[in-house]
């Protein structure tokens, strides 16, 4: 598996299980069918940046680093502002319209952010499908949709 692809699993990892050690990353990766070595986590982890903050269970657990998500969100919101054209939902799916060339961006973005409502995203070049886990995810979202374009 290529660096890239590790560090998005890496990444996947941390959003679902309470990571306190380099071998629970080992352990993780190896029941995913990757095997590593410590070194090579532990190489990631300076690489991508992990910070250590505390757990609810006690001791301190792995997680992104805290002001990359919101330079992300930052980016997100004002990427949308920018471009929003309009928004419409139907089932398990928002579809969001924006202005010529904004779709990757916002997709990657969106996908960055790691919301807990979206399954996946397509952006084209000017709309972003976004596929959401449930029907009622899908009106979360588009809530925050709408919240990102009235908030200043």
């Amino acid at each position: 598996m290529r660096k890239k692809e590790r560090q998005r699993l890496i990444k996947q990892l941390l959003t679902s299980n309470n990571i306190q050690r380099q071998e629970d990353f080992v352990t993780l990766l190896e029941k995913q069918g990757v095997k590593v070595t410590q070194a090579t986590v532990s190489r990631d982890i300076k690489d991508m940046q992990l910070v250590k903050v505390p757990s609810v269970t006690g001791g301190y657990r792995y997680s992104l680093p805290t002001q990359k998500n919101i330079d992300t969100e930052k980016k997100l919101v004002q990427t949308i502002r920018d471009s929003f054209v309009s928004v419409d939902s139907q089932d398990k799916f928002v579809f969001l319209k924006v202005l010529p060339g904004s779709g990757p961006i916002i997709s990657s973005l969106m996908y960055q952010m790691n919301y807990s409502e979206i399954f996946g995203t397509i952006g084209d070049d000017n709309t972003v499908l976004i596929i959401c886990k449930t029907e009622a995810d899908t009106l979360s979202f588009r809530n925050q949709i709408n919240n990102m374009l009235s908030t200043e």
